[in-house]
């Protein structure tokens, strides 16, 4: 099978006005069809429960995205018999044919790009920009995962001895419990749902409560494509009945999970766990939180690292495990850096994420607007200096000021703990070496970046920044497909490494074959 070669999906120039109008129809179509329920999807049945919960618009909560099923223990088990069942079939299904699956995906995607960015912008409050992206990333991994898994198909790794044929062949694991994110809703959770399909898995999908819809939208873009039944199972509900019973239950083969380090820990020791029955060792595959770091040196264009600063630090709220929440700055050109920050932070515009002149919208619930407070009000109290924000912005949303907080302790709470939220914590530094001891100082390793105009110190940088994914004079989020292969150290998981050409390995086992030749 012969495929072009891979290219990262444009995003939408919203400078056009027939763009422009195009999502604004989206919007309005979608916003016209708020409320409708949606079932548990397993096998071929379409299932609904007597219990069921809301997917709420944090733009304005009073407004009900979509109703789903609150799935039970029971229903997580019978999807799991149906994909071990499924699996005995679609593990043999040829990768091409598995690959082709992916390919009409990306294109079912495409012509329905502005309705699938419409979904983001009322399920978990994205701008029209942060949502284009994150559709993008989804159409990116379908068609970069589909290449890689021919590739994965046609490899000779194999040292060839005399008197014998000698192969490594990769073969899929078996039945998969995928848990993803409610912040890169359609992106992440297709990324780890394609990855696992593609590879001759079958999957339990269980959605964020947060964003059931995005994920919703994922199997039914499957089904049209014509994907058989039960080799993507749909079951919503809570972390608790659904989530736990899948990550424990002995049929399970591999967990991969995206989100918090506490969650992540718990799926972690839980599947540690031989249960009667089992025969292997689950494999998980965990992305979990950040701290992220950006140096900014003293031999650079402060203009330009603000800037970088302020996207890391407060696209999509800095609700991203990539986001900029600290920045650590020499101190010659710490006070001047500070003035940038708050200029900076004041100029943008929050309100409903509908609005394309808003450049931040709503934290995804009341939980975390209040959590995020309490991480203000610590940052603050324990000596930190309030540049900007630090309040509710006002409106029925759950609106906060961008804010950013100088002064603040190594150390300190704001210093160490992932806050989620629109929240920056400003660290001066002594010399560049001190600014990379800081960098280094938490239990996170995912993402970093380093403004300087001096290459020894971004060799320096290069050699013992310790994280997953550094960034040299740009900003620390917006890995791209192919190009920043995705996944930290330490307490940010497992060093997946999304979109990257060692991914799919997380998915396979290697087989090798010796045959005797006379």
């Amino acid at each position: 099978m012969k495929v072009s070669k891979f290219k990262n999906e444009p995003y939408t120039d919203w400078s056009k006005v027939a763009n422009r109008k195009k999502q604004q129809a989206a919007i309005a179509q979608f916003e016209s069809q708020l409320g409708r329920e949606y079932p548990n999807i397993i096998g071929s049945e379409k299932q609904t429960n007597q219990s069921k919960f809301n997917s709420l618009n944090p733009s304005n909560p009073d407004q009900v995205v979509g109703i789903f099923q609150q799935g039970t223990a029971d229903d997580a088990v019978r999807a799991l018999e149906v994909a071990a069942k499924v699996f005995e079939t679609w593990s043999r299904v040829s990768p091409d044919k598995r690959a082709t699956y992916l390919f009409k995906a990306a294109k079912a995607m495409r012509r329905r790009r502005y309705e699938l960015n419409a979904i983001q912008i009322f399920e978990v409050g994205k701008s029209w920009s942060e949502a284009d992206a994150d559709v993008a990333e989804a159409i990116d991994f379908c068609e970069f995962y589909g290449r890689e898994m021919l590739r994965y198909a046609s490899m000779k790794p194999s040292v060839q001895l005399p008197g014998e044929k000698n192969e490594l062949m990769y073969i899929p694991l078996g039945v998969g419990v995928v848990i993803p994110p409610w912040n890169f809703p359609l992106a992440i959770l297709t990324g780890m749902t394609v990855a696992a399909v593609v590879t001759g898995n079958t999957v339990i999908l269980k959605p964020s409560s947060d964003s059931p819809l995005n994920g919703y939208v994922l199997i039914e873009i499957m089904e049209e494509v014509g994907l058989p039944p039960g080799v993507v199972n749909f079951v919503a509900g809570p972390g608790g009945a659904v989530g736990d019973t899948l990550v424990k239950h002995p049929k399970t083969r591999f967990v991969a999970f995206t989100g918090s380090k506490e969650v992540g820990i718990h799926i972690y020791a839980e599947a540690a766990k031989v249960q009667p029955g089992q025969r292997w060792l689950k494999r998980v595959i965990a992305e979990m939180g950040g701290k992220d770091s950006i140096i900014v040196d003293s031999e650079t264009n402060l203009d330009e690292a603000a800037a970088g600063v302020t996207v890391s630090a407060f696209g999509f709220q800095g609700q991203k495990c990539s986001a900029c929440s600290r920045v650590i700055v020499h101190e010659k050109i710490y006070d001047k850096f500070v003035d940038l920050l708050k200029k900076r932070a004041e100029s943008i515009t929050i309100g409903p994420a509908k609005e394309l002149s808003n450049y931040m919208g709503p934290v995804i619930n009341k939980r975390s607007m209040e959590t995020i407070q309490r991480y203000i009000d610590k940052g603050v109290s324990e000596g930190g200096r309030l540049i900007a924000g630090g309040s509710p912005a006002g409106g029925k949303g759950y609106f906060l000021r961008p804010t950013v907080i100088a002064d603040v302790d190594p150390k300190g709470t704001i210093s160490q703990e992932e806050i989620f939220g629109p929240v920056l914590a400003v660290i001066k530094a002594k010399d560049f070496d001190h600014a990379l001891e800081i960098a280094n100082n938490t239990e996170f390793g995912l993402t970093g970046a380093v403004y300087t105009k001096n290459k020894k110190k971004l060799e320096k940088a290069k050699a013992e920044f310790f994280c997953g994914n550094l960034y040299l004079n740009r900003k620390c989020t917006g890995a791209m497909v192919g190009a920043h292969p995705f996944g930290g150290f330490n307490m940010s998981g497992t060093d997946s490494k999304a979109g990257g050409q060692d991914y799919l390995l997380l998915f396979l086992q290697a087989k090798s074959v010796a045959t005797k030749v006379k």
